[in-house]
Order: structure tokens, then sequence, then C-alpha cells
């Protein structure tokens, strides 16, 4: 008769003359053994999923981005695993495959505008549940207990992580998130309408409301892109007598068009000299020059507000009595908070704030962000994900 722990060896035995599991449509897997006992680990699988990655700083127009196979992200301590339906390209990203603001590490997934549902939980999650819709935005992480961060600014926080830069973003079918670093969407709008309203639509909300602008007040908007077109929506609800000048690139006749369709009381070129100075001004723009006609159009005491995280030229030399006397001001926008996030998306409901968006595929992503450099998207550019 046969002992048990025969029976175990020749079971042992057959098992290792099995096929090797189909593995096609997975990732890379590992067996590890045999052990000092003979005997083999069970197969590790590991979902794949598509994802565009940067590998170095390059010049858009090389169209650096990759479209690769990576393994799904799996959610840590706290974390949600996210199913990429659409995701917003923006300038930023061009700032950081150029190398203006360098991605902490290569290969990155970039990507912020991010809008898709739960698909898994991380231990300890449990804001949100399978299947919810959720959004992610340029603000990842922030520590919480820094002097920034206790005052309510934690985008200013030293250690903040952001979306696409320090941690891989969207420009994936999946990524993970901390479940506080998530938002709820609301459902009036579609995924691919959501997503600028994450960056673009944030970002502007704060800059709108840093500029200082009131009711019966003229603003002036220079660039008139995915977060400009966006800010006017949000300025013709919340200031109706007010009035809001539009300053494009010369016959960048498609913006001026959509300003026009949005509500501009004036539109014309940067360097154009408004009917009326601008109580205060926004630059949405990648170049330096707009801060100079901005300041130069501004009325006494005014603010300008850069709206940028960077400038791929430098602001031209000021005059101080033509572009600075008279308390004028000039004030940056550093990234976003949560809070920002948190009080915009129920005001874009209340408005209703209706995005004009241009759709590629994941693949497409390299084109989307060269037409987004020549100032040739209409709106705001988002990538559509298919699984």
């Amino acid at each position: 008769m046969l002992t048990l722990r025969n029976k175990l060896r020749n079971f042992r035995g057959e098992a290792m003359r099995l096929p090797r599991p189909d593995l096609s449509g997975l990732a890379t897997t590992k067996r590890e053994g045999p052990d000092k006992s003979g005997n083999y680990k069970i197969w590790r699988r590991m979902e794949k999923m598509k994802a565009m990655i940067l590998k170095k700083i390059s010049s858009v127009e090389e169209k650096p981005l990759e479209l690769v196979d990576l393994p799904k992200p799996v959610p840590g301590q706290g974390q949600i695993l996210v199913r990429v339906s659409a995701c917003g390209v923006c300038h930023t990203e061009l700032d950081e495959i150029e190398g203006r603001v360098s991605p902490s590490r290569f290969p990155m997934i970039l990507g912020h505008e991010i809008v898709g549902r739960v698909e898994d939980l991380g231990s300890g999650a449990s804001k949100f549940k399978k299947g919810d819709r959720v959004g992610i935005a340029w603000i990842n992480w922030a520590c919480g207990h820094c002097s920034f961060c206790l005052k309510g600014e934690e985008n200013l926080c030293d250690t903040a992580k952001w979306t696409g830069k320090d941690v891989h973003g969207g420009y994936a079918q999946y990524t993970v998130v901390s479940e506080n670093f998530a938002y709820s969407i609301p459902e009036r709008f579609t995924d691919l309408k959501a997503a600028p309203l994450l960056c673009a639509g944030v970002i502007g909300y704060r800059a709108l409301r840093l500029s200082g602008m009131e009711d019966g007040k003229v603003l002036g908007l220079y660039g008139f892109g995915a977060s400009a077109h966006i800010v006017i929506q949000v300025a013709k609800y919340k200031y109706p007598d007010g009035k809001v000048f539009v300053f494009t690139r010369p016959n960048q006749k498609e913006h001026q068009d959509l300003a026009r369709k949005l509500g501009a009381d004036w539109i014309g070129a940067t360097g154009d000299t408004p009917p009326e100075k601008l109580n205060c001004a926004i630059d949405f723009t990648p170049v330096g020059e707009p801060v100079r006609q901005a300041l130069r159009n501004l009325q006494k005491g005014g603010r300008v507000v850069v709206n940028a995280i960077r400038k791929t030229t430098p602001i031209p030399e000021l005059d101080y009595t033509e572009h600075l006397w008279y308390e004028k001001e000039v004030k940056s926008v550093a990234n976003v908070t949560r809070r920002d996030a948190q009080e915009f998306l129920p005001v874009a409901v209340e408005i209703p704030i209706v995005p004009e968006t241009q759709e590629f595929k994941l693949e497409e992503t390299n084109e989307a962000l060269i037409l987004l450099k020549e100032g040739k998207i209409r709106g705001a550019a988002v990538l559509r994900m298919t699984q």
C-alpha cells in the first residue's frame, strides 16, 4: 500500500508535469522554486493595463509618450483603485515633458484631471464603495502637519505630492490614490465633461477668487483655453453686472468665437488696449509678455493673477511708473487645495458649467499635446479610455 507520504509525492510529481498556465493578457509573472523539499510556489498573476509613459525630458514635437503595458496597480493602505474613464490634457503636462517642471522620477504616467470609478479598496479605505464615480486632481497628498497645511494652505506644503509628477497619473486605464484626495463627481456631468473641471476648473476658480473680482468691475482674461473658458462662465454667474474682456493670440479665431459665445464683453489680442481699464486680470498664458500687457491695462489698485505653473519665456522688464505704481499688484497661483475642489464642484453644478471638450484616444495623447502647445484646442482636450 502506498503511504500518505508516497501519495503526496506522486501527486506532486504529476502536478509538475501539468502545462504551465496561460498567461496571455497578463503582465510578467514569476514562478519560484523548487525549494529544499522540491516544492514550487504557485504562479502569481498580475493583470495588465495600457498606459502612456514619459521616459525622459523631450520636446513635445518628438511625441515622447510611449504606449505600453504595465501591471495594474494595487491599492495600498487607505487607497482606492480607480478604473479611469477620462483624463484631461493640461498645459502642465507640456511643462513636465519639456523639463520646466520635471517629474520626480522616470518613467512617469502623466495626467491629473482624472475621472473614473472605484474598482477596489485598499485596507482601511471606507470613504467610497466599489462603483462610485470619483475624480482626482493635481494635489495627490500633503503632510497635514506643517505650518502651511495647518493654515489650510496645503498647496504650499513642502512635501506635497502631485498627480502625474510625483505619483503616476491618469494617462492610463487604472490609477490609485488616497481616498482623502479623491472627490465625488456630480451626476450632472459626463466623464468627459467632468475631467477639465478637476484642474482647469478648480485652478481657474482659485485664480478668480484671488483676483479680487467684484460685481460691477472689469475682469481681463489673457489667454482663452481650458481654464479661461470655464472661468468666464463662473464670472458671468457670480458677477452679473461685471464685464469680462478677453485677450487671445492674434488671429486665434476659434478661441475668440468661443469667448463671444460665452458672453465676453470685449475681445482683442494680447497687445491691444481695451475700452476700459481692468480692475483685475488673470493671465493663463505660457509666456511672459501678457503679464506686462495686463499691468499696462490695469486700473490703479488692481491685481494681476498669474495662473501658470511655469513660463516658457521670461516676463519682460517692467517700467515701475507704467506697470507697477499706484499700488498695482502681481500674484501667482500655486497649485490647488482640496478645499478648492470641494467648493468648486457644487458651484459648477449650480451655474451649470458647460465645458467645451475635444476628445482623443489614449494612443493619441502625443497629438493632443502638440495641438495644445500650438494653441489649436478649442476648450479642453480630454482622453477617453477604453478597457
